[in-house]
């Protein structure tokens, strides 16, 4: 085992240690306070959608136990948490009237950080996007935008004085391609046309995002957080180190190209361009607005092999074997040396701002024994990518933190609740909280950095 204090060692003095969490995976309160529903919450009650049927009713009940939570925060000995925003609290309805008590519970949020004095860095989207929306055609609609837009000058103008960094999206190859091409998250989609729109809108309304950010707090650091591929060929032919090529831009390109380029990648816009909605004058500018930083959440490497079939569609990939034979519980492959050549071709093949790792952590399913969780295979998979994330930094890579993903057990999304990623065990018929082995390890590893020295 890695001690946390060598470890810690490596790292420079204003280095973030934080924990991250999303709205609908542990807040629960889902009709509470003036909330309406969200596409998940509809998506989650549809039989065969999620697994068990599970909801996000209950979830972690951290709605009704904020003081706690933040207490348990405060007691891993981290600097920042990571959380995100419920737009269907905010404006339920996603346009319309503003939901004051839906407000209320962040700033209590943000207060309750402010006091504790641990650093705020919110997240505008995480998945839950408004359902009464879907009327209009949801993500594959250009006035979704600018209906995300006026929820994020909204947020901006109550709680932009006390965030220390805000992200417009999480994780848009989820809400894109998972959620409109794949169908495995919502609104359930398999369509290409319908992921093509939703790419689209879902870039402008980042750009349009950051303006609404900018225009209420200009100092306040805005970026967004991205689930980089480290896409590996599954062997050295010419057809799929080709094909992993095509991966590469179908499932990074078309986020980092628009943001950090202001251009859609080459070869995916050769193949489906035709099939994109209008980009009208002016968009790419938008989407492409300097950032402060950016947020890079990582887990596992994408192995791909070309796919024989000549109706293939772009980017005609098929799935290539593991070269590990670890295994998270979720079946997700471990090996951390692609968090490392990932940050590395990121930044040789775009101009990128300071890096955030905003989620990395492990799905093992441990429960407690006498008091106890251990869930050592945790605990190396954080330890083995914290130490990549030190060599980074040694080469000179400008990564200023990292986020343990999960504070808690919680809502993993189809997986339901059988799937535990949290560094803190959730008993989740009576929402008691067992620090795990590998939070008491990530506590002491935190513990190790003096708090508030760096703005």
């Amino acid at each position: 085992m890695i001690d946390p204090k060598i470890l810690a060692q490596r790292f420079p003095g204003d280095f973030v240690f934080g924990v991250a969490t999303a709205s609908f995976q542990i807040e629960g309160a889902t009709k509470a306070d003036g909330r309406k529903p969200s596409i998940w919450d509809a998506f989650s009650n549809m039989p065969g959608r999620v697994f068990g049927r599970h909801n996000g009713d209950v979830a972690c009940d951290h709605y009704n136990r904020l003081e706690e939570d933040l207490d348990l925060i405060k007691s891993l000995g981290v600097e920042a948490y990571r959380f995100s925003i419920a737009w269907p609290r905010i404006i339920p309805e996603g346009t319309g009237p503003i939901n004051e008590k839906g407000l209320d519970f962040y700033d209590r949020l943000v207060d309750g950080l402010k006091a504790r004095n641990i650093r705020a860095f919110a997240t505008l989207y995480h998945w839950d996007l408004p359902l009464a929306l879907m009327g209009e055609g949801g993500w594959t609609a250009r006035t979704t935008a600018y209906a995300f837009q006026r929820y994020a000058k909204t947020v901006i103008a109550r709680l932009g004085d006390r965030l220390d960094a805000v992200a417009t999206f999480n994780e848009p190859w989820c809400s894109v391609w998972l959620s409109h091409l794949y169908g495995i998250h919502a609104p359930g989609e398999r369509n290409m046309d319908a992921a093509l729109h939703a790419l689209h809108f879902t870039n402008l309304a980042h750009g349009l995002g950051v303006d609404a950010i900018r225009s209420e707090r200009p100092n306040l650091p805005a970026g967004i957080v991205i689930n980089a591929h480290s896409v590996y060929p599954g062997s050295d032919r010419k057809a799929d180190t080709a094909a992993a090529e095509r991966a590469f831009d179908f499932h990074n390109g078309v986020f980092f190209g628009p943001i950090f380029r202001g251009e859609y990648p080459e070869s995916f816009m050769s193949a489906l361009g035709h099939r994109m909605p209008t980009i009208e004058d002016g968009d790419m500018e938008t989407i492409s607005r300097p950032l402060d930083w950016w947020g890079l959440n990582y887990y596992t490497p994408m192995r791909v092999s070309a796919d024989p079939a000549k109706s293939a569609e772009y980017p005609a990939t098929i799935n290539a074997k593991a070269v590990s034979e670890t295994k998270t519980d979720i079946g997700w492959e471990v090996y951390a040396p692609a968090l490392g050549s990932l940050v590395r071709t990121l930044n040789a093949t775009y101009q990128l701002p300071d890096c955030y790792i905003t989620e990395n952590g492990a799905c093992y399913n441990m429960g407690v024994e006498n008091g106890i969780v251990d869930d050592q295979p945790r605990l190396d998979y954080i330890a083995d990518h914290l130490s990549v994330t030190a060599d980074l930094i040694a080469e000179g890579y400008p990564m200023r933190g990292y986020f343990a993903w999960s504070l808690t057990d919680n809502f993993e999304w189809a997986e339901g609740y059988k799937m535990r990623f949290g560094i803190v065990h959730v008993d989740y018929d009576t929402q008691v909280r067992t620090i795990k082995k590998s939070g008491h390890w990530y506590q002491a590893l935190a513990e190790e950095f003096p708090k508030g020295n760096h703005a």
